[in-house]
């Protein structure tokens, strides 16, 4: 019988780890383009459905620090693949709904799943991964975070049109099926012992995550008052507060900051979430701008939507040889402004610009998100040693997760800060409001460039290859 070799194994894991990444990261956004559908059938109002977005994008977040220490205690490979199975089941009982309250539970139990496979499927890719194949093992886990947002609306758009909205969740029973399988041929890994379960961290950490996101959401309502968001945005911060100095002063922590002081993990910490959160009001502003503010159809601001899908795929085989030939700080410093700058150029289009010229810059904008998200994800995870890899892979995943939350959020809150500016009824945003939070966006995504300042010339060097 044929054995597959080393090579061949952290590879087949790297794959399966980003495919199941891609379900539950796709799951997050297929369902927007599919809510006055769900509400026909649920006999409620479309903006009702908005709960089962908020409900998995929380369970995510909440639930994402305990996988680390789960996969410590009871083994990677038997918490991933338990993972995969609650994720697929709940998918099934998505599309098994009646009612808002069930489907709304649902999304918890996949919030659930979807929060147990993050993390423990990043830390053992990354605990297998030599330093040398480190770049190229970061690039195949960076496609998910690309192209879900990216995919989703239009494709929830088109299976709720021509099929109906339960095979959103019901091509995720295949999926999972061979996940499934996949994880029991090619994970190896046992128990490994630890200390007790920190529930006064994960408590702490929970509740304030939830409230955080919470307030973030309700300062982009317009109609929501400002002390409500004020005050759930105060407690959130409050309690994220006693969280971290709980977590500093336990032994046994549910996820130690320990990572936090390494100078390359900072900046894919601080600087990354930035840039993150700038990435995620794309998905969400462009379309509402080609719609609201060009008068296009649905579908041809969601086909636009897929330039940017076609840019992040073209510039995937250049982005380990950029990073070799430049080095990060400069790929991070240059590629950075290019981000910022995109998103300036979309801040000009006009209804009356070329459709293709508004596809090459869309083009190009994916082209360069794409370098940035490989670029910052790399350089994270050079410096941490293996007995960090967990705390490391627990912070990343959870803040790219509140990442994905806030740039939808941001986005919102951007879109309602330009309309106040301009006096604009927020019932009729006009082109001119889009513009001007684009630009908001774009000054969000230079600030994210300032972090890597900081970087010494040769950071990261020891994991690219020779110039």
């Amino acid at each position: 019988m044929m054995t597959v070799t080393r090579f061949d194994r952290r590879t087949a894991i790297a794959l399966l780890a980003a495919v199941v990444f891609f379900m539950e990261n796709l799951d997050a956004t297929v369902i927007a383009t599919s809510l006055p559908a769900m509400a026909l059938d649920f006999g409620t109002a479309p903006a009702h459905l908005s709960v089962g977005v908020s409900a998995y994008l929380v369970a995510l977040t909440v639930f994402i620090p305990a996988g680390g220490w789960a996969a410590d205690r009871f083994g990677a490979r038997r918490v991933f693949a338990l993972a995969i199975v609650g994720f697929t089941v709940a998918s099934l009982l998505c599309a098994a709904s009646r009612n808002l309250p069930e489907f709304t539970a649902a999304r918890i139990l996949q919030g659930f799943g979807g929060a147990m496979m993050v993390p423990v499927g990043r830390l053992i890719v990354l605990r297998g991964t030599p330093r040398e194949d480190m770049v190229r093992t970061i690039a195949i886990l960076t496609w998910p975070a690309l192209l879900a947002p990216v995919l989703g609306p239009p494709l929830g758009g088109w299976i709720s049109t021509h099929w109906s909205w339960h095979w959103i969740f019901l091509l995720n029973l295949p999926l999972g099926a061979l996940a499934l399988l996949a994880a029991l041929l090619l994970v190896r890994d046992g128990p490994r012992p630890v200390g007790r379960f920190d529930g006064t961290g994960f408590a702490l950490s929970a509740l304030g995550f939830a409230l955080f996101m919470a307030g973030i959401e309700l300062a982009s309502r317009p109609a929501w008052p400002l002390a409500g968001w004020l005050a759930t945005l105060a407690a959130g911060l409050a309690l994220l507060g006693l969280a971290l100095r709980h977590l500093r002063r336990i032994e046994h922590p549910l996820f130690g900051l320990a990572p936090l002081a390494i100078p390359t993990f900072r900046i894919t910490a601080v600087g990354g979430s930035l840039f993150r959160t700038a990435i995620g009001s794309a998905p969400f502003l462009l379309p509402l701008m080609f719609q609201l503010g060009f008068g296009w159809s649905a579908v041809e601001a969601g086909t636009l939507l897929l330039w940017l899908f076609a840019g992040n795929l073209c510039m995937k085989p250049a982005t380990t040889w950029i990073m070799n030939r430049f080095g990060f700080r400069r790929v991070l410093l240059g590629n950075g402004l290019l981000v910022a700058a995109g998103f300036a150029a979309c801040a000009l289009l006009e209804p009356t610009t070329p459709t293709g010229w508004v596809a090459a810059l869309l083009f190009v904008c994916g082209m360069t998100r794409s370098m940035q998200f490989t670029a910052l994800n790399a350089i994270g995870f050079a410096d941490v040693p293996p007995e960090q890899m967990r705390d490391a892979t627990t912070l990343f995943s959870v803040l790219q997760q509140m990442n994905a939350g806030m740039g939808i959020a941001f986005g919102a809150l951007a879109l309602t800060l330009a309309e106040l500016i301009r006096g604009t009824d927020p019932a009729l945003a006009a082109t001119g409001d889009f513009h001007l939070a684009l630009w908001l966006i774009a000054g969000l995504a230079l600030l994210a460039v300032v972090d890597s300042l900081s970087l010494p010339a040769e950071a990261g060097r020891h994991i690219l290859a020779a110039r």
